[in-house]
């Protein structure tokens, strides 16, 4: 066969798989997603590499681009959610729901929600819902400090009571609990959080994939995203505080270097991000200081840049064991 016949052969067929697996994905291109939620679901936008970001970047990968609706807010519970509904999402008519409850109503305690009134919460947000003609994709919670622990012992009956909502809807469910589970069971040693709650890039991946397969994408498809993902450079993000937060998108391998070269510098990772933002505003200042009217808020994307390349530049001679 020639190299000519032997490349069209190749292109036919990954058309023909191309269609074949949009056709199985439930979302249309087009179409606006909700992502409704708490503070995960939050930097799941706000965030470089957050999952939402991954969600909707892994869908156009398949041939499906949506507009995103992000309705994520830190600290909400079941009550909040639904208080909120008609302004986050209803109001802006998505033909799509994706709904992650449970976290902080269980991690929350006194102040959270106790079973039967979260069951009441989550049945009217999905009823108000389905009545707006919003199909809805429901997401079981991830975990609390990834072991096994009081608060993620009481999460196993808000997530029965998912699952049984989503059978008797006929909705479809992203199992992310059940997922986790078992990401930390076949390697005990990883880690999917930065605080036992919110996402690490690991963490963000694995969400994404549950809702990714929950749309509807086929395995291989998520598998060939992810391979894609872990080579971006900006397949991660990273936040340093010194008189203002900045956000720099970076490579993975830059991200579990990170801890590497905080190790070697004595200090914590948190003060080794700090100082390279300082770094990166010093040198952005001083590429304008002939410029009076400069202020860091107006070199927001500027300041960025070189916070990622300050991390690039700090990680480059560092091989993490993790990639």
């Amino acid at each position: 066969m020639t190299l000519t016949k032997r490349l069209f052969l190749s292109t036919f067929i990954s058309l023909v798989l191309a269609t074949g697996s949009q056709a199985q994905i439930k979302i249309q291109s087009g179409q606006k997603v909700a992502f409704l939620g708490d503070s995960i679901t939050q930097f799941g936008w706000d965030r470089p590499g957050g999952y939402v970001h991954l969600v909707a970047d892994g869908l156009e990968s398949a041939g499906v681009k949506i507009t995103v609706i992000p309705a994520g807010v830190s600290g909400n519970t079941s009550r909040d959610m639904i208080g909120r509904l008609e302004a986050s999402v209803l109001s802006k008519k998505p033909d799509w729901m994706t709904l992650s409850c449970g976290i902080n109503d269980v991690w929350h305690g006194a102040t959270g929600v106790e079973l039967e009134p979260y069951k009441t919460n989550i049945t009217a947000i999905v009823d108000k819902a389905q009545a707006a003609g919003i199909k809805v994709l429901i997401l079981t919670t991830t975990v609390i400090n990834e072991n096994d622990n009081a608060n993620n012992q009481k999460l196993v009956a808000y997530n029965d009571f998912l699952r049984q909502l989503a059978k008797d809807r006929n909705l479809p469910v992203a199992d992310l609990n059940e997922i986790f589970w078992k990401a930390l069971k076949d390697n005990p040693k990883t880690h999917l959080t930065v605080d036992g709650v919110h996402m690490n890039p690991e963490g963000n991946m694995l969400m994404a994939r549950g809702i990714m397969e929950g749309f509807g994408m086929q395995t291989a498809q998520v598998d060939a995203y992810e391979t894609t993902w872990r080579q971006s450079p900006d397949a991660a993000s990273v936040i340093g505080q010194v008189a203002f937060n900045g956000v720099a998108p970076v490579s993975l391998k830059s991200y579990n270097a990170m801890a590497d070269v905080a190790r070697e510098r004595k200090i914590s990772t948190n003060e080794l991000q700090s100082d390279l933002l300082f770094e990166a505003l010093r040198a952005v200042l001083k590429a304008h200081e002939q410029d009076a009217t400069f202020t860091p808020a107006q070199g927001t994307a500027e300041i960025q840049k070189a916070f990622s390349q300050k991390i690039e530049e700090a990680t480059a001679t560092v091989t993490p064991a993790k990639q």
